[in-house]
């Protein structure tokens, strides 16, 4: 069973040491996401229709609410260093992040410097006690991986990465699933909500977030699970009905398949250090980088 060995909540969002020995669905994330390869069985990352090796020589780079999957060769089991980057903590903390951490390729080579830098925070995450040098050397390693995702990357490509939100129908569709993530509410209904049919919705929706409708959803209320998981006492069964599930079994389904470990495992190894919530809070800059 697929389980986490250290997770750390922070002001730039998550980073985790995962052993996974099963498929994880295809889902999303609002924030930057890295997956790099530690230890055991080669595996693989799905990445929109691309398939991308995650082994000692490539990791995989994925851009704010790009669809992805994980999948493994061999029915083997892996261990993964885990990053979720949130976009403008990075922003705030660099002077060349003008992409809001959209990467200019999933496929990254593992450099001299990316592996040094992937060593000393799976070692930081092992040790699992706070580190006044971690958010600096996650800092450095994330843009070090953004750096080397663009240098071969295209101007068309640099275009799309900057053509997002600028339909007023999805903007509003937004705050609608944000406002109504804990109801069971039928994406017909809410095309409607926004003047449109579903099939043009749906349409439009993905071309503006990469993403559809449902997964959006998804991952709103999967971050909602681990904000209440972290930080309320609730119990796994009340997270699941506040949260609109018929039963803690299915919520726990849900949350496997779009975290990848169950939610009780999650709230045992996570590790949350200051300034870490709400996850769409503003940034903590790092003492003595210059801002934009």
């Amino acid at each position: 069973m697929s389980h986490a060995i250290s997770v750390s909540h922070g002001a730039f969002g998550r980073a985790a040491l995962y052993r996974l020995d099963k498929p994880i669905i295809t889902h999303a994330h609002r924030e930057g996401h890295l997956i790099f390869y530690v230890d055991g069985a080669p595996s693989k990352m799905i990445v929109g229709d691309n398939v991308h090796q995650c082994n000692k020589e490539t990791a995989t780079a994925v851009s704010p609410w790009e669809p992805h999957s994980f999948d493994l060769e061999d029915n083997g089991e892996c261990v993964c260093l885990v990053l979720y980057i949130k976009p403008m903590w990075f922003l705030e903390n660099s002077v060349s992040a003008e992409y809001a951490l959209k990467f200019g390729a999933a496929a990254l080579n593992i450099t001299p410097r990316i592996n040094e830098l992937v060593k000393r925070l799976t070692a930081h995450l092992l040790d699992d006690e706070e580190s006044t040098q971690f958010d600096t050397l996650l800092f450095a390693l994330t843009k070090e991986c953004f750096e080397t995702s663009w240098r071969e990357s295209s101007d068309e490509q640099l275009r799309l990465a900057c053509n997002r939100f600028n339909d007023f129908r999805v903007r509003r569709s937004l705050r609608l699933m944000q406002e109504r993530m804990t109801e069971d509410i039928e994406m017909e209904t809410l095309a409607r909500s926004v003047g449109l049919s579903r099939p043009h919705f749906f349409k439009l929706f993905k071309q503006q977030m990469g993403v559809t409708p449902n997964v959006y959803m998804n991952t709103l209320r999967s971050e909602q699970a681990i904000d209440d998981l972290l930080t309320t006492d609730k119990s796994v069964t009340d997270i699941a009905f506040d949260l609109g599930f018929s039963s803690q079994a299915s919520f726990t389904r849900f949350f496997s398949s779009n975290v990848g470990i169950a939610p009780s495992e999650y709230r045992r190894v996570a590790h949350v250090s200051g300034s870490a919530f709400p996850m769409m809070g503003q940034p903590t800059r790092l003492s003595g980088m210059q801002s934009r």
